[in-house]
């Protein structure tokens, strides 16, 4: 299985980078553009088995963002820029993620990578089933809490609510992707998420 699913990933990013190389490139001239900064931003993530690495997704907020506020974003955040919200909203700011898949850092489909802040709330046994596997791009749980900041903008203490309520029902999920995941399920997750990001575009 895990042979197979590492060929999958391999073969769908590498074609999924290959159609989307020009977009990609408007995507990040518009980025520049748009605001003072890098078209990318790295962030320290838990990857499997606990190990850190950098993400890479497209910059959506104002380049000192980090040094201004939370890591959690919580719903109009003032920090996200015009091209950001767009980018947010479709969910092609995590486009750039393809090349971790293609690193082996991530998968197409798995639990998505936390900071370590909140790893380190994680329960012993739900963490370390959630971090057998890689980190993906889309999971089941990304898919329930697609609207997650606007969930924490309605919360009297967003962070509170993101780790006493939020963070563990996404663990749950996380942990039994882990434990159940095969090509078909992955498929299956991928279908969903292209038809829920379709549906938001329009």
């Amino acid at each position: 299985m895990a042979a197979a699913k590492r060929a999958f990933d391999l073969a769908g990013a590498s074609l999924a980078l290959l159609l989307l190389a020009l977009p990609m490139a408007a995507i990040a001239l518009w980025i520049r553009a748009d605001s003072p900064g890098p078209a990318l931003y790295r962030q320290e993530r838990v990857g499997r088995g606990g190990r850190i690495f950098r993400i890479r997704k497209f910059r959506t907020m104002a380049a000192d963002a980090d040094r201004r506020g939370p890591p959690l974003t919580i719903g109009a955040d003032p920090r996200i820029t015009r091209a950001g919200a767009w980018l947010r909203r479709t969910r092609l700011d995590e486009l750039p993620q393809l090349i971790d898949v293609l690193e082996g850092r991530m998968s197409l489909v798995g639990p998505r990578p936390e900071v370590p802040e909140y790893v380190a709330h994680y329960p012993a046994a739900l963490r370390d089933r959630v971090l057998s596997v890689r980190p993906g791009i889309t999971s089941p749980a990304a898919l329930a809490y697609i609207d997650e900041a606007a969930l924490l903008a309605r919360a009297a203490d967003p962070e509170r609510e993101y780790v006493e309520v939020i963070l563990p029902r996404k663990l749950q999920l996380a942990a039994d992707y882990a434990e159940h995941a095969g090509l078909w399920s992955d498929l299956c997750v991928l279908g969903r998420t292209l038809r829920l990001l379709a549906a938001r575009r329009a």
